[in-house]
């Protein structure tokens, strides 16, 4: 096992990479204490040599790490990489490119959605891999033999999942059918914090607009609050208190102080001032400021039996091809697709369309229909007579 710790050797290894084809990497990190995850462990394997990389190391820079990252002749692989990604972006500015994800690729082979590495490494090498060092203190030093040897496990054996996937999806014509999802890893927007779009990911029942209106506020607050200190943004202020405080609306550090979950000392204090000033600027906004509530209704116009009808086609198709239906189309595109005749959404066009939006199209003309054959409990499709 080689372990690199300083700016030389990781600059002669990187210039080894640079001339393969491929790479496969992965990251140990923590941030259980941290809003930005501290990269505590890279790892990087090729068909020919493999390495841990100790980026806490005091005699390491990275920066030769991160220009292979941008090598356009070496196709980067990970497994559910965005985690990754989003580290590398945030220390580096640039998203790894190429790139290629093997949990995406499983979709499309027929391993089902979001499958663990551990189990994709079970079903294509037999391989039961050894996960008691998963829940380490990646910080702590100095690393053991075992958790060296576990950590490079996660890319020596991905170098033989991405061969595998890639050689199955080009030979079965998929390849283009993961090159959505791939895209979509390499949009900037997806690794940049957002706090004005934080109090979404509250969970919350109010339809209320100046509730939310509060929360968003008060969500952004706290959100900017532990980039700046590089801290959890549930540290200092839960989301059950945070929605305690938009309910109660608190006019003074007192009546925060009351607000239930709250801590005393926090309300009294510098965080406390903050809060109250949060809640004044949000009672100062206009009503057309406010967060527009979410609206659950139907569309118009949705013929309810052929929406069900077109989930069973998605349900078949999916299952026909082994694949995830939502890589194929969401339900709300299916609703869209039965209320106007005009739409063209996703499933329409590409590889989507030459397996499911066909179909969908000729199930909404009365062209076909779903027949079910009880001897080999298989689904068809049987033209319909007019």
């Amino acid at each position: 096992m080689q372990l690199i710790e300083t700016t030389e050797d990781l600059s002669k290894f990187c210039q080894k990479l640079a001339t393969r084809e491929f790479i496969c990497v992965d990251l140990e990190f923590l941030r259980e204490h941290s809003y930005f995850a501290k990269l505590c462990l890279i790892q990087i394997s090729s068909t020919e040599e493999s390495a841990a990389i100790d980026p806490l190391a005091p005699d390491i820079d990275l920066q030769s790490f991160f220009d292979l990252m941008q090598n356009q002749s070496v196709t980067k692989v990970f497994h559910s990489g965005r985690q990754d990604i989003e580290i590398i972006y945030n220390q580096s500015g640039k998203i790894p490119a190429p790139l290629f994800d093997t949990q995406i690729a499983a979709q499309a082979a027929g391993f089902g959605e979001a499958i663990s590495y551990e189990n994709l490494v079970g079903h294509i090498l037999h391989i039961e891999l050894d996960k008691s060092s998963r829940l380490s203190d990646w910080s702590k030093r100095p690393l053991s033999s075992k958790q060296l040897e576990y950590a490079l496990s996660d890319v020596t054996h991905l170098t033989k999942i991405y061969q595998y996937l890639k050689t199955w999806l080009e030979n079965n014509n998929r390849i283009d059918w993961i090159k959505d999802e791939l895209n979509e890893l390499k949009d900037e927007k997806l690794y940049q914090p957002s706090p004005q779009e934080a109090w979404k990911r509250i969970r919350h029942r109010s339809h209320n607009a100046f509730f939310l209106t509060t929360l968003r506020e008060l969500a952004s607050w706290r959100e900017q609050r532990a980039i700046a200190k590089n801290t959890p943004r549930q540290s200092f202020i839960k989301d059950d208190v945070l929605l305690n405080i938009c309910a109660a609306f608190p006019k003074d550090k007192t009546e925060l102080a009351a607000v239930r979950g709250m801590r005393s000392d926090l309300a009294r204090g510098k965080i406390g001032d903050e809060i109250i000033e949060v809640l004044q600027h949000t009672g100062n906004l206009k009503p057309k400021d406010y967060v527009i509530p979410p609206i659950t209704k139907e569309l118009p116009n949705v013929n309810t039996a052929l929406l069900e009808l077109l989930k069973l086609l998605l349900k078949v198709v999916a299952h026909q091809q082994k694949i995830t239906p939502h890589m194929l189309a969401s339900e709300e595109e299916l609703k869209i697709f039965c209320s106007d005749d005009n739409t063209n959404p996703l499933f329409m066009t590409g590889w989507r369309y030459e397996i499911f939006g066909c179909k969908a199209e000729q199930i909404r003309r009365g062209e076909i229909a779903v027949a079910y054959t009880p001897q080999t409990h298989e689904f068809n499709f049987i033209a319909v007579s007019k």
